[in-house]
């Protein structure tokens, strides 16, 4: 059991770099013509970029059904849920405040993910961005920097 439980758990942490770099390099590269939905104002419950969300679920669910058993392939599409619903809550919910209510965070941890999150989408279109990362955040001081050094000045999410 200790063996499935750090499956999961090394795949939840692994799927934090996995995240940031397909939203690097794949959503903000070839894959722009679905995450530009996510970049610009839109009305309804759902936007293009949510195909991400689905593949995603798609390479979890393929994962738990291909496992003879309850093998490591297993518990890593285990963690690739546990990402996902993190994800959700966290990006969809707490940061986009796409619930039909709003919660402004208090922690200190929360806080910082909300505002970097706010921070990479101060820059308008794909390239120039900061802060790649779903559930880890830099700094926001750094990220401003960062920011400020990509010519990103006047902005006033990136100003203070």
């Amino acid at each position: 059991m200790f063996l499935n439980l750090a499956v999961m758990a090394a795949t939840v942490l692994a799927m934090e770099g996995v995240a940031a770099a397909v939203h690097r390099y794949v959503m903000h590269g070839p894959g722009w013509t679905w995450h530009r939905s996510h970049h610009e104002p839109h009305h309804g419950k759902l936007e293009l970029n949510d195909l991400y969300a689905v593949i995603f679920a798609g390479l979890a669910v393929a994962l738990l059904w291909l496992s003879p058993g309850a093998g490591p392939l297993y518990w890593m599409g285990v963690g690739l849920t546990v990402y996902g619903a993190l994800y959700f809550v966290v990006h969809d919910g707490l940061v986009h405040q796409r619930w039909p209510f709003r919660h402004v965070p208090k922690n200190r941890y929360l806080k910082r993910l909300v505002q970097a999150h706010r921070l990479h989408h101060a820059v308008e279109g794909r390239e120039g961005g900061v802060s790649f990362g779903f559930l880890y955040a830099p700094p926001v001081r750094r990220l401003r920097q960062e920011l400020r050094d990509k010519g990103a000045f006047g902005r006033e999410d990136v100003g203070t």
